[in-house]
């Protein structure tokens, strides 16, 4: 019971209790993450990519979108990241 309400004190608004596995678009790698919104979901998750040498390049991303599910939010990252991909391909990891 205490190890329950300690981890409980160290959440940060994850709700992935099931790690959900990486979709593969276009050579990256989405991982949704939805995170606890009061209630609701809000879009956030992971955008990597493999590159030579085994080093992976990582782009972690959240929005200001929220929905009433977990599986809406997951669908909804998915489709976001997807456009982020389609729109700045290799620059989402350059930094600014």
């Amino acid at each position: 019971m205490l190890k329950r309400l300690i981890d409980g004190l160290f959440r940060t608004g994850d709700v992935n209790d099931e790690q959900i596995p990486a979709t593969d678009y276009r050579g990256y790698l989405i991982t949704p993450d939805p995170q606890d919104a009061g209630g609701q979901y809000r879009v956030s998750g992971w955008i990597r990519k493999p590159v030579e040498g085994g080093e992976t390049l990582e782009h972690r991303f959240e929005r200001s979108d929220v929905v009433a599910s977990r599986e809406a939010c997951v669908e909804l990252t998915l489709n976001k990241a997807r456009r982020f991909i389609d729109d700045l391909g290799g620059e989402i990891f350059k930094t600014r």
